[in-house]
């Protein structure tokens, strides 16, 4: 359970976060971007986390009283293998993993709530609730912090899996598209005009 727990965390699939980025790319196709997020899963998830997992199994430090876990195991894995630089690098890494976090989850929110309602008092109070539970978060123990994650990241999984699947025919539709043009020897490239039941249920200048 927690390792799923903290995968999802690391690689948020199915969560509905990653499509904000995904969603400012350009890109001929959409289902070229697509793929491209579905090769960030499976780097996350397969390599780098395997690769963690390794550094623990290696070192030996999980066999001991069993009183490190989560990032000071790792930490403890890496200072018994490559020294006290480990120890030190592990920190660095974590700060920047922290606050890009931050930086790049309220990046998401703004547009989001831009979207919703783009009025200046709306956004200050946004702003003022997003800086205290960063507040909530430095203050209280760890397990609050991260039962509460979970909390919302398995609240924002299923209300995203529910809107995956009202889409999913259109993700057929466009990965059939995708694909015919590939196999054509073509370079795939969405044409919105080509399909005008999606024409109606969108923007005209969503797609160019």
């Amino acid at each position: 359970m927690l390792g799923i727990k903290r995968g999802l965390f690391s690689n948020e699939a199915g969560m509905g976060s990653a499509p904000n980025a995904a969603a400012a790319a350009d890109v001929k196709h959409p289902v070229s971007q697509g793929l491209i997020q579905m090769l960030g899963v499976f780097v996350d998830t397969l390599i780098v986390c395997s690769c963690t997992a390794f550094i623990i199994l290696l070192s030996g430090v999980h066999t001991g009283d069993g009183s490190l876990t989560g990032a000071q195991l790792t930490q403890a894995a890496l200072e018994s293998q490559v020294g006290s630089f480990g120890q030190y690098f592990l920190v660095v890494v974590l700060f920047l993993f922290a606050f890009s976090s931050i930086i790049g989850n309220y990046a998401y929110a703004e547009s989001n709530m831009q979207f919703i309602h783009s009025s200046r008092r709306t956004m200050v109070m946004f702003r003022m609730v997003v800086l205290g539970f960063v507040y909530f978060g430095a203050i209280n123990s760890v397990p609050v912090v991260w039962d509460l994650g979970d909390l919302t990241m398995g609240v924002m999984a299923v209300i995203n899996l529910v809107a995956i699947l009202i889409l999913s025919p259109m993700v057929f539709l466009l990965l059939k598209d995708y694909l015919r043009q590939q196999q054509a020897g073509e370079t795939p490239q969405f044409k919105l005009t080509d399909y005008p039941e999606l024409q109606a249920k969108v923007h005209s200048d969503l797609w160019n």
